[in-house]
């Protein structure tokens, strides 16, 4: 035992890689199944990149460790196999600190949703870079002074502050989670950040310990055999829970792996629990359908909402019908509901709003940095300016090419046929629909031929 404490490649050495090996395939499984059962999020949003670099702090973690701590039978002499690249770099800000400051920006975003019910002032990718610099400065300094041996261990008076760091940024996380308790959630953010912070605290401390043990005692074999064994399987415990309990993107992992709920959303108004959310039932009678009315009065009817979302989903131009269609489900949920309109409104600006979303919209970039800057996610008016924006681009573009479309033509057959209405002229079209001169408007002959009768009357 002697001999392989100092030089590595211990049976225990062996059995822990093993270990953390599993653990990796587990966290790279757990991490791509969302994407390959369903469709993933929008490349576009910060829950990628956060999950991509949550792994690749896992793997900087684990690598460093196995490196650094003389798991394998390694020579100290190629530059490569630096202490100071693995033991203070990669295990650190690149490793540790990383996992830590990518829970802390999503604990961030809660309170700053939930609880300021506005969005977070500072952007994700540059809030986890302001939060990894303490981190970062520490290894500088280590690596300025140099403290490590030949064989990466520390002196006793450098333990304690890089023990303390550890702790500072758990503390950091603890603070943010006590802010939000009062939430009432509607999925699972604060008992996944919860329990993140307990599982992470329990194995922090066992990692912390194995860690003074084996920078202390490197003289006792036993003392380094065990620790490093130590070090090695709580860190893997680490990246594996730390990551399955993620928060940055709860309904996600809802719609996807729907672990928790034995219901399937295709939608956030169904996972809210609104009514008829992302469903066109059909009510109304075709006789109740008035196209005399302005479009934003005939998109109530769910019928005709369908066959013209249809249409614009044909012209590739749909995101605007489906904006309207997300910003009435956002109007059902009461005021009195803050925290279920706050996810609402959050899901609809990722979705529409934000610029590289995944269905942006056309809107001015007032409009938009109006409602990127709100002071209240759950205000009723909050999606007003781009609702009226939105209509008036569908009025201007859309409507005019449904009138004289397949699916218009099919929408009346099938109407007419339910109705048992015998007269077509209850189906007539309105110029105020779209502001169409009479000539434009190809789909009723007779339509045309009044139009011209009025026009010579006028005369």
């Amino acid at each position: 035992m002697a001999s392989c404490a100092v030089t590595g490649g211990c049976v225990s050495d062996y059995i822990a890689i093993a270990i953390c090996f599993i653990s990796l395939v587990l966290l790279l499984a757990r991490a791509l199944l969302p994407f390959l059962v369903q469709k993933g999020p929008n490349k576009q949003t910060s829950v990628v990149w956060l999950v991509i670099i949550q792994i690749i702090g896992s793997l900087n973690l684990i690598l460093s460790l196995v490196i650094s701590v003389n798991f394998l039978k390694l020579r100290r002499g190629d530059p490569w196999k630096s202490c100071y690249i693995w033991a203070v770099w990669a295990e650190g800000p690149l490793g540790f600190g990383l996992l830590m400051s990518c829970r802390i920006v999503q604990a961030f975003q809660l309170y700053h949703v939930f609880v300021k019910r506005r969005l977070p002032p500072v952007r994700p990718f540059l809030l986890l870079i302001l939060i990894l610099l303490p981190w970062i400065g520490g290894a500088a300094f280590l690596h300025i002074n140099k403290p490590l041996n030949h064989r990466c261990h520390m002196r006793s008076q450098w333990v304690i502050p890089v023990v303390c760091i550890h702790g500072l940024y758990i503390a950091a996380l603890t603070g943010i989670t006590n802010a939000v308790r009062h939430i009432e959630f509607r999925f699972h953010e604060f008992k996944d950040l919860l329990q993140g912070i307990i599982v992470s605290s329990i194995v922090v401390g066992f990692w912390i310990g194995a860690y003074v043990l084996n920078e202390i005692h490197e003289d006792i074999p036993w003392v380094q055999v065990c620790s490093r064994f130590l070090l090695l399987v709580m860190a893997s415990i680490l990246v594996l829970v730390f990551f399955s309990k993620s928060v940055s993107q709860p309904l996600h992992s809802q719609i996807s792996l729907r672990k928790r709920e034995t219901l399937e959303f295709m939608t956030m108004g169904q996972a809210l629990g609104i009514a008829e959310s992302g469903l066109f039932v059909q009510t109304e009678t075709a006789s109740e359908v008035n196209l005399n009315q302005p479009l934003d009065k005939l998109l109530v009817h769910n019928r005709f909402r369908q066959s013209f979302m249809a249409f614009a989903d044909s012209c590739l131009a749909g995101e605007g019908v489906h904006f309207y269609e997300e910003v009435n489900e956002l109007s059902k949920i009461p005021v009195n509901d803050p925290v279920k309109r706050i996810y609402m409104a959050r899901h609809i600006i990722e979705k529409y709003i934000v610029t590289g979303a995944e269905m942006e919209l056309n809107i001015s970039h007032r409009t938009r940095q109006d409602i990127l800057g709100t002071l209240d996610l759950s205000h009723t008016d909050l999606f007003n300016h781009a609702m009226y924006e939105v209509m008036q681009l569908m009025k201007t573009n859309l409507v005019k090419d449904y009138w004289s479309s397949m699916h218009f033509t099919k929408f009346k057959e099938e109407n007419l046929k339910q109705s048992d209405i015998s007269d077509p002229t209850g189906w007539e079209y309105s110029p105020r629909l779209s502001s169409v001169r009479c000539i434009d408007d190809p789909f009723s002959q007779e339509h045309l031929n009044k139009c011209n009768s009025d026009r010579k009357l006028s005369v």
